[in-house]
């Protein structure tokens, strides 16, 4: 088990550093009263799609009542890239924090930084990380530049990080992923919300996919490697992710603060 962690993770690393081609925007409206609709009406972005500038104007909740208003866009450009192998070392839903270096394992979380220590510079380098600030970056511009606003008024907020979905029965609560929930009532700090896909719908997993929740209909995105998807954190994006059927789910979450108190510094090698 411990030879077969590092692998993935080097794996899921070196996949999120060289996947970033493009991006996907994408925002909602704003849910009505009463309870979501769960089956599936509209595909916003098939797995086999290539979208250019596509975009959607919505309300955004009262969550931004202190905040300037911004519309929210869709915009994809696509980068092949090569495949994580599954791993029977992981619980069904594994994340790993890139700032802390948690990384979760069965029902307890593992410091990979500490657990390590001197040998972690055999996991990861300086280039990766530096690959990462790169994939960062883009990602930040262009959603500054999509919303109207500056990127320096974004800041990298907590949690960065990667998630590993699996069809393996789940044993704790943090498993269960696909309940309906708003990012920023679980993570507080969150603005803006983007996803990098790693692998691809259908192709390496069944199920999986992102659906956006609404009161008259439910929106899916379907994931594809190097597809990035944006979005506005309140509630006006409630969503939930399909429980995967087979197969293995990977992606990256990256998410931004308009509030300095809640900014980070990207993760780096001690």
């Amino acid at each position: 088990m411990k030879a077969a962690i590092p692998l993935l993770l080097l794996l899921l690393f070196l996949l999120c550093t060289a996947a970033l081609g493009g991006l996907v925007l994408w925002s909602r409206r704003l849910p009505r009263d009463g309870l979501p609709q769960d089956g599936i009406t509209e595909v916003l972005a098939h797995h086999s799609d290539i979208l250019q500038d596509k975009f959607v104007a919505i309300p955004c909740s009262r969550d931004y009542d202190s905040y300037k208003r911004f519309e929210v866009g869709v915009r994809e450009e696509i980068d092949a890239m090569k495949r994580p192998q599954p791993s029977r070392t992981l619980s069904q839903a594994s994340i790993l924090d890139l700032h802390s270096g948690a990384l979760s394992l069965g029902k307890r979380f593992v410091n990979l930084y500490r657990y390590f220590g001197d040998k972690i510079h055999d996991i990861f380098t300086e280039e990766d990380f530096a690959l990462y600030r790169d994939v960062r970056q883009r990602i930040q511009q262009r959603i500054a530049q999509v919303f109207g606003i500056s990127s320096a008024s974004m800041y990298l907020t907590k949690p960065t990080f990667f998630s590993r979905m699996n069809s393996t029965e789940a044993k704790t609560a943090h498993d269960e992923y696909w309940h309906p929930h708003v990012d920023k009532v679980t993570y507080g700090s969150f603005d803006y919300t983007s996803l990098l896909y790693l692998s691809d719908y259908s192709q390496d997993f069944g199920g999986g996919r992102f659906v956006f929740l609404d009161a008259d209909s439910n929106k899916t995105v379907e994931p594809r490697a190097g597809r990035v998807s944006f979005f506005t954190s309140g509630s006006e994006n409630l969503h939930r992710v399909e429980r995967v059927l087979w197969g293995t789910r990977f992606a990256i979450t990256i998410s931004f603060s308009c509030d300095p108190e809640h900014g980070i510094g990207d993760p780096a090698l001690a």
